[in-house]
């Protein structure tokens, strides 16, 4: 793991709120390769961790935003300018996810009664500046080749990348005995995984279908990555078919992330070469089922 990774990207993302952004993030890079930093940091991955996964109704628990690698990271400090949505739903309807600015836990969320809740958190765009070898090794790690032959083509390959990278993160909580009912749900997030069966009643080498969406749509072609928190290194790696949708068969229980990177030229208006939007899941596999500890 790269130390103080959440640090470090907590100060990439605020420098798209300063009105000399650009001349900080340079100057950012600049130092971090004087003392030896690692400036990669968009290909970081950020994740929802709850405090528990299966809390008892009525419970209030925290929610930590994690960044790093193979599931490996540091907290994230609540910042109340980075976020676009910080939410809860329910069978109660949806709540925002409260917390002070700059603390870790980011926020505190309460279960008011027995149900699957899906906690989701999205980010505005941040920048970051990345060497060539670096970000074409990133583009190899997260199977964007679409990308790296776009900028062969032009002729970019061997030039630094200008990205804007946002996170759209979510986490499946239970609260009482799961049912087939309980559903994940669209929060809306620009790319978002979405869960098309309960894994709170999942037991291990079950499949579990998830579906990618790209502003709604079903993205076709992506790759779909699963870990363990236990052996994390045994990643599961699916590409979505035609209609968005992948397999993971998940092999055993505890913690799971499941995540998935998108990438396109920047839009007009976005001071960047490329916009990246990473999509995470996190949930528990079989915890609520043999009532194993959340750890």
């Amino acid at each position: 793991m790269e130390k103080n990774a959440a640090s470090r990207e907590l100060i990439m993302l605020r420098t798209m709120r300063s009105p000399v952004s650009r001349w900080r993030l340079v100057a950012g890079v600049v130092l971090a390769s004087l003392v030896g930093i690692p400036v990669s940091l968009g290909a970081h991955d950020m994740w929802l961790e709850p405090t528990t996964f299966t809390p008892e109704a009525g419970r209030i628990i925290a929610v930590r935003l994690r960044v790093g690698q193979d599931m490996l990271g540091d907290p994230l400090p609540r910042d109340s300018g980075l976020i676009d949505q910080f939410v809860v739903i329910d069978a109660s309807g949806t709540r925002p996810v409260v917390g002070r600015d700059r603390a870790d836990p980011a926020g505190l969320l309460q279960v008011p009664k027995p149900d699957l809740a899906i906690v989701g958190y999205s980010s505005h765009p941040s920048p970051i500046v990345l060497e060539a070898e670096k970000f074409n090794e990133y583009l190899t790690e997260e199977g964007l080749e679409p990308i790296a032959a776009l900028r062969a083509q032009r002729k970019q390959t061997n030039a630094p990348a200008r990205e804007a990278f946002a996170r759209c993160a979510k986490s499946l909580i239970v609260s009482g005995t799961p049912t087939q009912q309980q559903k994940d749900r669209v929060l809306g997030f620009t790319l978002e995984l979405v869960a098309e069966r309960n894994p709170y009643l999942m037991h291990p080498s079950d499949e579990l279908p998830v579906r990618l969406l790209y502003k709604g749509q079903p993205l076709a072609g992506a790759l779909v990555v699963a870990m363990n928190r236990l052996n994390h290194m045994a990643k599961i790696k699916v590409r979505t078919d035609a209609t968005g949708h992948a397999r993971l068969r998940l092999n055993q229980r505890g913690m799971w992330l499941v995540k998935a990177v998108h990438m396109v030229p920047a839009p007009p208006g976005l001071d960047a070469d490329w916009a990246s939007y990473w999509a995470s899941l996190t949930f528990m596999l079989g915890d609520a089922v043999s009532g194993s500890a959340t750890r």
